[in-house]
């Protein structure tokens, strides 16, 4: 039985996409007959001098072996775990330090044009080129990611897309009288846009907005604000057989995240036969999403979302399936196996 090890980043009491990914790309492998465990380090963003620090604990890991059993394999996922070294180490990569990257400038980065940050910011760029130079494959879990980590280091990788959590118990009962968001409430995914939106639609829309995080206090009193209580509800912590239901009873999904390195919303959306609304800057999604076809495409901006929206509401329903039986058609392709097949091959 080969041996692998993923390693992965966990910031303590935080649960998002990339650590519901690897637990289940553990699952997988396990199922696929691997002996498998997850390696995984804390992770703090702040004090930016903190950020190199967190790649040099990394570094200092020895991985090859466990009691004296070697290791096969090791999968890096995100920064900075992919700077641990192995003689068979492959990357499948979540994203880099983003805010050192396409964030850096703006209102997400916390690092500045200052000498010491630009110091931490040509350190991580230099780490990156390293570790992962060493890998044997990387693969991205987007086109969104491999553009990425061409553009600023040069680097190829190929995009291997990950399922979406509940694979096989999408389904589509309706298509309601709500739009639906699901995900964390954090800035970058953009979620203010869509409140904003909300208060300049014409068509009597509505939204429910499923997840928790730092930014809920912020969204409630916008929607306050905005007069919109009505028609804006946030839902907090959903269940899986909730999560499900929504998206087979809502009338489209909402996602306008910035530059999103993937997007589940999307994927589970077409995979419950619905439209997307979405942004020209969303970054993965529009890997799947075609204006007018599965879904909108609206600049970044509340009149054009909010146009979308109510573009949404006048379509009849039976547009609205047929929208989203092709969005169905681009995504039903992604499965575990041909994830486990691809990350797995170096050793066969």
């Amino acid at each position: 039985m080969k041996t692998v090890v993923v390693c992965a980043v966990q910031a303590p009491f935080i649960v998002g996409g990339a650590e519901i990914l690897t637990a289940e790309l553990r699952q997988n492998l396990e199922r696929r007959g691997f002996k498998v465990d997850v390696v995984a380090l804390p992770f703090k963003w702040y004090p930016v001098s903190e950020i190199v620090r967190q790649g040099l604990a990394w570094r200092m890991l020895d991985v090859t072996e466990s009691n004296g059993v070697p290791i096969d394999l090791v999968i890096a996922t995100k920064w900075p775990s992919y700077l641990v070294r192995h003689p068979c180490k492959v990357t499948w990569l979540y994203h880099q330090h983003r805010e050192a990257y396409d964030l850096f400038g703006t209102e997400y980065c916390s690092l500045t044009d200052s000498p010491e940050d630009r110091q931490i910011r040509e350190s991580i760029w230099s780490m990156d080129g390293r570790g992962l130079g060493e890998c044997r494959s990387i693969f991205t879990i987007s086109k969104n990611v491999a553009s990425r980590l061409e553009r600023f280091n040069g680097i190829s990788g190929e995009p291997l897309y990950p399922p979406p959590h509940h694979q096989g118990r999408y389904r589509t009962d309706s298509y309601g009288d709500f739009l639906f968001y699901v995900g964390r409430l954090d800035r970058l995914k953009r979620l203010e846009l869509a409140v904003d939106a909300m208060a300049r639609t014409t068509s009597g829309a509505r939204l429910l907005i499923g997840g928790t995080g730092p930014v809920e206090p912020e969204l409630r009193k916008q929607i306050a604000t905005l007069g919109i209580e009505d028609r804006v509800e946030l839902l907090g912590y959903l269940s899986t057989d909730d999560l499900v239901r929504l998206y087979a009873e809502c009338r489209g999904a909402y996602y306008g995240p910035v530059n999103e390195d993937y997007g589940y919303v999307t994927i589970e959306a077409f995979l419950s036969r619905k439209p997307i609304v979405t942004t020209a800057d969303a970054g993965g999604p529009l890997e799947f999403v075609t204006d007018g076809v599965n879904g909108w495409v609206a600049e970044p901006e509340a009149r054009a979302v909010a146009a979308a929206i109510d573009t949404l509401w006048t379509t009849p329903a039976s547009r609205l399936r047929e929208m989203g039986e092709e969005g169905r058609s681009r995504v039903e392709g992604i499965t575990w196996d041909l994830v486990i097949d691809r990350l797995t091959e170096s050793l066969r």
